[in-house]
């Protein structure tokens, strides 16, 4: 069965992620299908809006790190780089719903999704210092600008968890919903984006997003910077380190 899941639903295609065995960790298949099933959205006149889910404990706890370590370089044709650019360059609207676990990727693209709903079991972090790395999916410069630089500091350089009321504070989340109704209520707020006028809805997340080419920029030197400290020797024993627990 795939990891990755999708259903088309009133102009809405619903992605969920569906690795509950690894808490829902993404290998590079499951990066290939999310950015394959992104574009034919893209293309698809009837859907008008992109819905992300993982399963009923878990968002994602962020890549598969032997299979991430064992991936090759991180260059323009690597699973995870097609998907990191492909979510940025999206014109239609997309929107998450978060429950549990949401580490590293599973937080940093939700810096790209329009609209974000979390139940009160989500945990969001990104420990890319504590990995000896350094941020992606341009969250240096996406983070900042939502939650100020003192606070986008402490979140990348200690790493810690926070949960979804704290995520709400800092605008990282538009709403903390009832369990129960987290994935209805995404939906139906997805699905209003899908009954809004197809054009004008793309025009208007482009304005809302018209930093794009610097935000794309610093993808670009993040992955440079990622790629340089993922070879590192601290970075190797952090991972021996993580993958011994």
């Amino acid at each position: 069965m795939s990891h990755i899941q999708v259903r088309d639903d009133q102009g809405v295609r619903i992605i969920s992620f569906n690795r509950p065995e690894k808490r829902n960790a993404f290998n590079l298949e499951m990066y290939q299908q999310l950015t394959e099933y992104l574009i034919q959205g893209e293309a698809d006149n009837d859907i008008r809006a992109f819905m992300f889910h993982g399963t009923d404990d878990c968002f994602t706890s962020g890549n598969d790190i032997v299979d991430f370590l064992q991936s090759g370089a991180l260059d323009d044709n690597h699973p995870t780089v097609k998907f990191l650019f492909c979510l940025l360059d999206l014109k239609k609207p997309v929107v998450a719903a978060v429950t549990g676990a949401a580490v590293g990727i599973g937080t940093t693209l939700l810096l790209h999704c329009d609209l974000v709903y979390a139940d009160n079991k989500a945990k969001f972090q990104m420990p890319f210092v504590n990995l000896a790395l350094v941020p992606e999916a341009a969250s240096s410069i996406l983070l900042p600008s939502i939650v100020g630089q003192h606070k986008a500091a402490e979140l990348i350089l200690l790493g810690d968890a926070f949960d979804a009321e704290t995520a709400a504070q800092l605008n990282l989340i538009n709403r903390v919903v009832a369990p129960d109704e987290l994935i209805s209520f995404s939906l139906a707020q997805a699905k209003k984006l899908a009954a809004q006028p197809p054009l004008s809805m793309q025009a208007s997340k482009q304005l809302l997003r018209h930093n794009q080419a610097q935000v794309k920029a610093q993808m670009k030197l993040e992955l440079v910077q990622f790629t340089k400290r993922l070879q590192s020797d601290e970075a190797k024993q952090r991972f021996r380190a993580f993958l011994n627990k």
